[in-house]
């Protein structure tokens, strides 16, 4: 299910199943089961989280803010509570890095031995 834009009509060349738009241009929203509403919330999550909390992502990790949003989209039903105990047991026995601890202890040998004294803290 799409909207009337140009570029979704090359889905037909390709696609075995069954495509059907909704045409916003004449008030047409919705016709039974075939909207786009749940892929414009979705988009509007995401956006808002973008422009309003993070106001720049970098590209490199911008899969990780994705993988956030989709989180929250999928829980959407749970309340910060329950929403919190699930994520917090998802992560349960996981380490989050974006640094590989090797090449960061090997960076304070280096800083200390340049600097002559114990490097408290490396960045």
């Amino acid at each position: 299910m799409t909207d009337e834009f140009s570029s979704y009509r090359w889905l037909k060349k390709g696609w075995t199943g069954t495509h059907e738009t909704v045409c916003h241009r004449t008030f047409d929203y919705a016709r039974g089961d075939v909207h786009v509403n749940t892929a414009e919330s979705s988009h509007a999550l995401i956006r808002r989280g973008l422009i309003g909390i993070y106001h720049n992502v970098s590209r490199e990790y911008l899969h990780r803010y994705l993988w956030q949003f989709d989180f929250l989209w999928n829980n959407r039903q749970l309340n910060d509570g329950e929403r919190t105990i699930l994520a917090v047991k998802a992560a349960e026995g996981k380490r989050f890095m974006y640094k590989d601890p090797l090449v960061e202890r090997e960076y304070i040998k280096t800083r200390e031995k340049k600097e002559g004294g114990e490097q408290l803290e490396p960045f």
